[in-house]
């Protein structure tokens, strides 16, 4: 099987399911809706209780927002799995000469598309609330990316979820229980020179911090006087989450091709 075979093929799974976005409009609304509520919420909740040296929370946030986002729209890639094998899709592909694995290539690839809308109406209301870009455009654009790397990353991950599991329902509620321990034991929301002893580890190692404290630094939202913990991944978080992003996709890649074959074969 060639690597143009599959590259072709899954550009076409990725165009399928990108018009799927614009005929489901509660998809749409979700993909638009949900990162101004976090934003607006967070912002105005937890910024009047939450002082951060050096910087205001706003800037802080940011970052933090931006990372828990990417991890959210990355749970769709197994809610479509789940659902194009509750709905017998998969067993339509089967029956055409594609390559097997296009259907995870193409999948993975079209929910950038989401974290893509996500972060840009993020972008826009946390300029609306008072956040700002003090890094060079090259720099900026290097943050975005880099969420988008660990966004696609993530993306794999909840397919094998996905794959494992077969319903929507549970899937929701097993894909809660990964994101949200990824989500806030990390430095998305605050400083974690607060937590305690065994969280603080947890948090300084958790690949999520990595990425948040590499967002801020690229889009210039740190200051001297903010305190960044000894942990090599926060001393070193652009390096560390390219590494960490590197070692999800090793990982999970073959673990959800192997799984797709399972899963068909039922």
């Amino acid at each position: 099987m060639s690597v143009q075979m599959v590259i072709g093929d899954g550009l076409t799974v990725a165009r399928r399911n990108v018009i799927k976005i614009k005929r489901v409009p509660d998809l749409l609304a979700f993909t638009i809706l949900s990162p101004i509520m976090f934003v607006l919420l967070f912002a105005y909740v937890f910024g009047s209780a939450i002082s951060i040296p050096g910087t205001s929370y706003r800037e802080f946030l940011i970052a933090g927002i931006f990372a828990q986002t990417v991890i959210f729209g990355a749970t769709w890639t197994g809610l479509g799995m789940v659902e194009d094998l509750q709905k017998g899709i998969i067993d339509r592909f089967r029956s055409l000469p594609m390559a097997p694995s296009a259907v995870l290539v193409g999948r993975t690839s079209s929910d950038v598309l989401i974290n893509v809308i996500s972060l840009v109406v993020m972008s826009l209301t946390g300029l609306l609330v008072g956040w700002r870009i003090h890094s060079s455009p090259l720099e900026a654009l290097a943050g975005y990316v880099l969420l988008l790397f660990f966004a696609y990353a993530l993306s794999w991950m909840m397919a094998v979820v996905g794959l494992w599991i077969r319903t929507p329902e549970v899937f929701n509620n097993a894909s809660f229980i990964v994101i949200f321990p990824l989500s806030f034991i990390a430095n998305t929301f605050v400083e974690t020179t607060n937590f305690p002893a065994v969280l603080k580890v947890i948090a300084e190692w958790n690949p999520v911090s990595a990425v948040t404290q590499a967002t801020r630094e690229l889009f210039g939202n740190t200051n001297p006087a903010m305190t960044v913990p000894d942990a090599w991944p926060l001393q070193h978080p652009v390096l560390a989450s390219v590494l960490w992003t590197g070692a999800i996709l090793v990982v999970f890649v073959p673990l959800a091709l192997h799984r797709y074959q399972k899963a068909v074969s039922r």
